[in-house]
């Protein structure tokens, strides 16, 4: 039966979006607009992208650090085309007490900043480098719009700040960073997702280039989920950022930064979701099994704490709504908070030798002999399954929004039918990217470096093109 709480998505998808939020007890609305309280449930999910991010992170050599939340307007404005690209979202503290402040403060937008502040006292040597910095932290962009986890003022995120020797070392660096949000996205929140750089007109204000990850929402709209910047010199010199080289002669530093949000939850609601609430894969559920016991015999609950011990131990995560909910309340709390699989112990199941598993994602009832069954093993094979069958099922409908366009009737047509990923070649011009986004407010999601272009005709103009582009809406 469906959940009378949320709107159909067939029916009006941004209201089925926030009920979702809501039902599931993710988020929720406070007094600070613009700004979301994140909920037990929906901060376990943040929780978890930490701690799987971050031992990747600290994998590849990064560690940790934490950088002040305000930063001077003067060291702000040493790089202007941050300060241009911030300007209309930074808001500033002006105050301390009743004391108005000699210099006023902006409350960080993103920190690379502080982070070049940092560096320029503390690197002096190439034996100093590289440095390979992150940080978990807030940041205050001033939205004009926002949804919760999509757009919010303030969100939480991670942003790594690196810096090194040589150009080569950098981009490399940049390359695999993006790497890793690609395996994040496929591998761990089923998300398939496409990369390529992004054009002049939308990398990131400062960088020499961006790299981005792009996923498309079940709606058809874009979602850019984790961007990774190649700066170069440019903050270094801004900065002052130098070190000594092998040769003994100063050399300013090559600089990365790249970041991933809280906006990522918005993306595991809008791809995987329905009607019914919150479903999630199993790699990303903080509890990815519940065991529901019916009836109150002794060996319904003996055989629940048994499967439940045994799954926590094979590190399947794992517990018991022992609840005074009636069954039938149970079943639906679980569903709709998108726990991947459902255990279902009664005393008759237990007469007949069976006990019923539940998977989220399709709602498909399984019932298996109690004989010989190995919890762990079925278990671990199903949440497999349903992993896998997760990203399949996403990776088909973004196959299926993704369209090729070799005219502007092309972008009229299907932007006003189904909206999707836009496949168009391009001939670089900002004129034609600011054409199209009077359509709907189409914009250039990624330039596709290792694809042939279609025709080699710009869809915008007609005139020779050497760029295939993806293009689209987006959140």
């Amino acid at each position: 039966m469906k959940n009378n709480a949320i709107t159909s998505k067939t029916e009006d998808f941004a209201k089925w979006y926030t009920d979702v939020v809501k039902a599931a007890k993710l988020a929720d609305y406070t007094s600070v607009k613009g700004c979301i309280a994140i909920e037990p449930n929906g901060y376990a999910i943040w929780e978890k992208m930490q701690s799987i991010l971050d031992k990747k992170f600290k994998e590849l050599g990064h560690v940790n650090v934490q950088m002040p939340l305000l930063i001077p307007e003067g060291l702000l404005n040493k790089e202007s085309e941050l300060v241009e690209g911030f300007a209309p979202e930074v808001a500033w503290v002006t105050s301390g007490g009743s004391k108005v402040l000699d210099e006023r403060l902006c409350i960080r937008p993103t920190s690379e900043t502080l982070f070049c502040d940092y560096y320029a006292s503390h690197v002096k040597s190439h034996r100093d480098l590289p440095m390979l910095y992150n940080q978990w932290c807030n940041v205050l962009r001033w939205e004009k719009e926002t949804r919760p986890f999509l757009r919010s003022r303030e969100f939480l995120w991670q942003e790594g700040h690196t810096i090194h020797a040589t150009e080569e070392e950098a981009i490399n660096e940049t390359k695999r960073m993006m790497d890793v949000y690609v395996w994040f996205h496929h591998e761990i929140l089923a998300i398939p997702s496409i990369t390529g750089l992004k054009t002049e007109k939308e990398k990131f204000a400062g960088a020499e280039f961006t790299l981005t990850n792009e996923a498309l929402m079940y709606n058809g709209v874009a979602l850019q989920s984790g961007t990774s910047h190649y700066f170069g010199q440019k903050f270094s010199k801004a900065y002052d950022v130098k070190f000594t080289n092998k040769e003994n002669k100063e050399e300013y530093v090559y600089q990365t930064s790249w970041g991933a949000t809280t906006r990522m939850i918005g993306g595991l609601i809008m791809v995987h979701s329905d009607d019914y609430g919150l479903v999630l894969p199993p790699r990303i559920a903080p509890k990815q099994v519940v065991i529901i016991p019916i009836g109150n015999s002794e060996k319904v609950l003996e055989l629940s704490k048994k499967y439940m011990e045994e799954l926590n131990n094979a590190n399947i995560s794992a517990y018991i709504d022992d609840t005074l909910k009636s069954p039938g309340f149970k079943f639906a709390e679980a569903e709709v908070n998108g726990i991947p699989v459902r255990i279902e112990i009664g005393e008759r199941d237990l007469e007949n030798g069976t006990l019923m598993f539940v998977r989220r994602d399709t709602r498909e009832k399984i019932s298996v002999n109690i004989d010989n069954l190995d919890i762990v093993n079925y278990t671990s094979d199903l949440l497999e399954t349903i992993q896998k069958d997760m990203y399949e099922r996403a990776k088909k409908r973004r196959d299926e929004l993704t369209f090729e366009a070799h005219s502007l009737e092309d972008f009229e047509r299907i932007i006003n039918s189904t909206p999707g990923f836009i496949k168009a070649d391009w001939c670089g011009s900002e004129e034609c990217e600011l054409k199209l986004k009077e359509i709907k407010g189409i914009k250039s999601r990624c330039i596709l470096e290792n694809e042939k272009c279609l025709d080699g005709k710009c869809a915008v103009c007609g005139k020779d093109a050497s760029k295939l582009v993806v293009w689209g809406i987006q959140y």
